[in-house]
């Protein structure tokens, strides 16, 4: 006897035997059970997803001979006839080699006869997206009419190609593709009945590789069973399908995690030893880091290891870095055509991650940062109980000194680099303190002028220049230029914001602000964000879009001014509104 594959010798004979398409059963047995069955059915969906196998089913309830019912017997010669595909009154048509009109003409002449052993004569038209618009429009009336011993079963992969007049004749299933779930305990089921022996990885490679479709995984089951020698064990079936080791999978992102690129290039020459697919490659390495995010924000969530270590990598790795990764991983894959070799796409995908590393420049500049606060802490003994109500008590015009030396310091900011405290000289000359108090003023160390910017007090219309200079970046940056300075005393820093952009209030925000500051004023502020109606100055947002008009109006006024353009104007030509640009604008 010729051997059965799997796909045809476990394909479901009762609805309740079907894997997944629950709302497809439910409508149909409903129906069934009711007598409400309509005269044209079509069933869409992916490829193995069981259209042919409902239809079937679904017949073989129409015409069993111990009555027509959600329940066939399966036992009757009916149901066999079905099961093996030689019963006379289901007529399985392959709508991809009889596309023509005159095919479609021949089934509308026998749809006329009655049944030749059953109730029912039931047309199966598989792929019927592939008849020709001809063979439709010959077709609609009979599908809409049909005699009543007639049921029309359709089936396709691509219902979008079907013309509308068809989709308004039939009652519309669409049969979803099956999970990984579903799949898997499908396979263990057959294997279990078939008495072979497998590994957990090697059916998780089967599921996967599948891609939804259980006549896919039945397949390449089949496939893997003649290639192990009915033992799947999950190497065997990795090297049969070509995919990737994933315990290599596991030791690469262990690598990564470490920043050890040794061992990162050493684990990429041993994968490149079975001359793998780099996309595929790519492929499980963002599905593993997407596991591993699962974990770090997900903890009670089932995520299965499949020969990653997820837990160390979970705890070890943090979350943003994992998404870089991700992206990276991503992005790896789609470049991958462009690079000069697939492995050196590769390679170049994973030196990527190990360059680039969330906040790695907040961290470079930690040190500069800590040396500023240093030096400010070490000011501060310096002054002596006598030399603290002198600098309470300096005049205004030391006050503004200060100030003064504080914009100097802004104007010359390089940019990124932290700054560095103003040299003591100009606040020593232009401070004019009481004669009472000269002499504790003299005797304090030059320290005490290195402390000036700590205590010098930016004013609201310093603010917009402040943030032009200072090194801020992405969201923070936008925070600032969007926010009024309401008060600067000693090291805190109030700040305005309207009531539109209260979403940006957050810890988090503020917290990267005041970091993103200390190398400008030397110290780390204690900054807090207030919620103001009507600010006493313009932020650098309001006073550019001030500028910005400004400028808008002045172009428009020379524009307007131009003696050709009043000549053009008086002949008869018009301004296009909004067409007027400063020169700057468009450059």
């Amino acid at each position: 006897m010729s051997y059965l594959v799997l796909a045809r010798k476990w394909r479901p004979k009762r609805f309740s035997e079907l894997v997944g398409q629950e709302h497809v059963v439910r409508a149909l047995t409903n129906a069934l059970d009711s007598g409400r069955v309509h005269h044209a059915f079509l069933f869409t969906g992916t490829r193995g997803v069981g259209k042919t196998t409902i239809a079937r089913i679904f017949a073989k309830s129409l015409n069993c001979e111990q009555g027509s019912s959600a329940e066939p017997c399966g036992e009757c010669a009916t149901c066999r006839d079905i099961d093996s595909g030689r019963y006379i009154d289901l007529l399985e048509i392959d709508a991809a080699s009889n596309t023509g009109v005159d095919d479609v003409r021949e089934l509308i002449d026998n749809a006329q006869y009655m049944p030749s052993r059953g109730r029912v004569k039931v047309y199966l038209i598989d792929e019927v997206h592939m008849l020709s618009k001809s063979a439709f429009n010959a077709l609609l009336k009979t599908l809409e009419e049909p005699p009543g011993h007639v049921k029309f079963l359709l089936a396709t992969t691509d219902p979008q190609k079907l013309p509308v007049t068809v989709l308004s004749r039939c009652l519309q299933f669409n049969l979803k593709r099956l999970d990984l779930q579903q799949i898997d305990g499908q396979m263990r089921k057959i294997l279990a009945a078939e008495e072979i022996t497998f590994e957990d990885g090697a059916i998780r490679q089967l599921t996967k590789a599948a891609d939804g479709s259980l006549r896919d995984g039945l397949s390449l089951l089949d496939q893997a069973i003649a290639y192990t020698g009915g033992q799947l064990g999950d190497a065997a079936v990795a090297t049969m399908l070509g995919s990737v080791d994933h315990a290599r999978i596991g030791a690469l992102l262990d690598a990564l995690s470490a920043n050890d690129g040794e061992r990162v290039m050493t684990e990429t020459s041993a994968l490149a030893e079975f001359s793998p697919d780099w996309a595929h490659v790519l492929d499980a390495l963002a599905d593993a880091l997407h596991r591993v995010q699962v974990r770090q924000l997900v903890p009670n969530a089932e995520v299965a290891a499949d020969g990653v270590d997820i837990e160390t990598l979970a705890g070890s790795t943090r979350p943003e870095l994992v998404q870089l990764w991700y992206q990276m991983a991503l992005n790896g894959r789609r470049d991958l055509a462009y690079a000069p070799s697939p492995r050196a796409g590769f390679e170049m995908t994973l030196l990527r991650m190990l360059a680039f590393r969330p906040n790695q420049g907040a961290q470079a500049q930690a040190p500069a940062t800590g040396a500023a606060n240093n030096a400010t802490t070490a000011a501060a003994p310096a002054l002596s109980p006598s030399a603290a109500p002198s600098a309470r008590a300096a005049s205004p015009s030391g006050a503004e000194a200060a100030r003064a030396a504080l914009r100097e310091s802004m104007a010359t900011l390089p940019s990124p680099p932290p700054l560095r405290a103003p040299t003591p000289a100009p606040v020593r000359e232009a401070a004019s303190p009481p004669p009472q108090r000269t002499a504790s003023i003299e005797t304090a160390p030059p320290a005490q002028a290195a402390a000036a910017p700590a205590t010098a007090t930016m004013q609201a219309q310093d603010w917009p220049d402040f943030v032009v200079k200072a090194p801020l970046r992405g969201a923070v940056r936008e925070m600032a230029a969007h926010a009024v300075l309401l008060r600067h005393v000693g090291d805190q820093l109030v700040l305005g914001l309207p009531p539109n952009l209260d979403h940006l209030n957050r810890p988090q925000m503020v917290s990267q602000l005041a970091e993103q500051l200390a190398p400008v004023l030397g110290y780390v502020p204690r900054v807090q964000i207030e919620i103001v109606q009507d600010a006493p100055a313009d932020s650098l947002r309001q006073r550019a879009s001030r500028e910005r008009d400004a400028r808008q109006q002045a172009a428009e006024a020379a524009f307007m001014g131009d003696p050709d353009v009043q000549k053009l104007v008086a002949r008869g030509a018009r301004v296009v509104p909004d067409s007027i640009r400063p020169y700057e604008d468009q450059e």
